[in-house]
């Protein structure tokens, strides 16, 4: 398996069909949206040779903060270590060493950031947020009475 920072080795196909189709937080995600936030992350990819196999990427200012986001194994490499590798390239990638903070939001996955250090909100009344219900779908319709 190579891990890789690489920016010109990552399949978007790939990556645009997972997070479109496949996830649970980037559903009906459009191809644009995914290259901008690609080009405006720290991305590490999985690969089998030439196949890429898992994704993720960190927003990040390289000072203080990191966000780890779109963090995937395609099904058929699942159960092999791939994302500890994948989250091991982020956590110790030289341009993001001495961070204060770093967070992620996931559904399903506490026991691989566990891992690497993440815990429950410290103080969860300091945070705050704002969420856009399926941002990707149909717009809203507009009545005009």
């Amino acid at each position: 398996m190579i891990i890789s920072t690489d920016k010109s080795k990552l399949d978007i196909d790939l990556i645009h069909g997972y997070l479109c189709d496949e996830s649970y937080w980037a559903k009906g995600i459009p191809r644009d949206v995914v290259e901008r936030s690609i080009a405006n992350s720290l991305t590490v990819g999985a690969y089998d040779g030439e196949k890429q196999v898992g994704f993720a990427r960190a927003i990040t200012d390289y000072a203080v903060f990191a966000y780890v986001a779109d963090v995937f194994v395609i099904e058929s490499y699942r159960g092999r270590g791939v994302s500890k590798m994948i989250m091991q390239a982020i956590m110790e990638h030289p341009s993001l060493r001495g961070l204060r903070r770093w967070c992620l939001v996931t559904s399903d996955a506490h026991p691989l950031y566990r891992q690497f250090g993440f815990r429950d909100l410290e103080k969860p009344e300091k945070y705050m947020e704002i969420v856009v219900r399926n941002p990707y779908g149909e717009p809203p319709v507009t009545l005009h009475l």
